[in-house]
């Protein structure tokens, strides 16, 4: 029996097993789903309230309706379009001060980081509002890039710990400063390694966007809360879904992108 690196392979009977298990699990999700939908049906959430995308009320047009959702999506992916790089910039600049061999400079930047990922993005959003007199937009994106910031900085010194501890000495007996092995030799390495993980947190950035709602930036959720207060209540749900799917293929697109590139740097075909 040949072995993987982690565990046996499964024999006959583990994969029976396993099969009887995952049919098992498949019943009881769609029982499951079946009786969710059935709830839904008998609330009568599938009427003609969904009318709204095709013929809403109060004098509207569809195109009304689309193209406000779609203002509150390019809305959303404004706000995370300027905080992405702006996050990793930070996250660049942070993870080169932690690692530049000075306890003096270090240990603050550690400080610094374990203080930004312990605070909840939505009080750094009413903080830059409040506090600094930042604009809604302006305040999302300060909440989105200081907690991301501090994220992908645990991710890039992850990247770092993960490298060969030889190319530090090797780069100082070729006269390199830290700065130079750093810049040319280590992140490289570390941006190709940590790649896929860097994406996936850009999925968490955009979906935390959705926080902005909170502090009146109209992004997507916003929208969605405008619409159907104008439309009234029983149109909730519809646009609910309809924002629901956005979100998804949206994120969905950025995660079979970090799958894309895991297999691409890892050279699997």
């Amino acid at each position: 029996m040949s072995r993987s690196v982690l565990y046996d392979e499964p024999g006959p009977k583990t994969l029976r097993r396993e099969r009887i298990a995952s049919i098992v699990v498949a019943v009881l999700l769609l029982a499951l789903g079946a009786y969710l939908l059935a709830g839904m049906i008998n609330r009568g959430l599938f009427d003609d309230r969904w009318l709204v995308f095709i013929d809403p009320p109060k004098g509207q047009t569809a195109f009304d309706v689309w193209t406000a959702l779609l203002r509150g999506l390019r809305a959303t992916l404004t706000a995370a379009v300027v905080a992405a790089p702006t996050a990793f910039i930070a996250a660049f600049i942070l993870t080169t001060l932690r690692a530049s061999g000075s306890s003096w400079v270090g240990k603050p930047v550690v400080v610094l980081i374990e203080f930004l990922r312990g605070m909840p993005v939505l009080l750094m959003m009413f903080f830059g509002l409040l506090a600094l007199g930042l604009s809604a937009f302006w305040a999302v994106v300060f909440g989105l890039v200081l907690y991301n910031a501090a994220v992908m900085a645990e991710i890039l010194r992850a990247g770092l710990a993960a490298l060969p501890k030889g190319q530090v000495e090797a780069g100082t007996a070729i006269g390199l400063t830290r700065w130079q092995t750093l810049r040319i030799i280590q992140f490289p390495q570390v941006i190709r390694l940590m790649l896929p993980s860097l994406i996936s947190q850009l999925v968490v950035l955009l979906k935390d966007s959705s926080l902005g709602f909170i502090v009146g930036y109209p992004e997507l959720l916003r929208t969605m809360q405008l619409n159907y207060s104008f439309f009234g209540d029983r149109y909730r749900f519809p646009l609910f879904i309809v924002v629901l799917l956005i979100y998804l293929i949206v994120n969905l697109t950025l995660s079979r992108l970090a799958v894309a590139l895991q297999r691409r740097t890892s050279g699997i075909a």
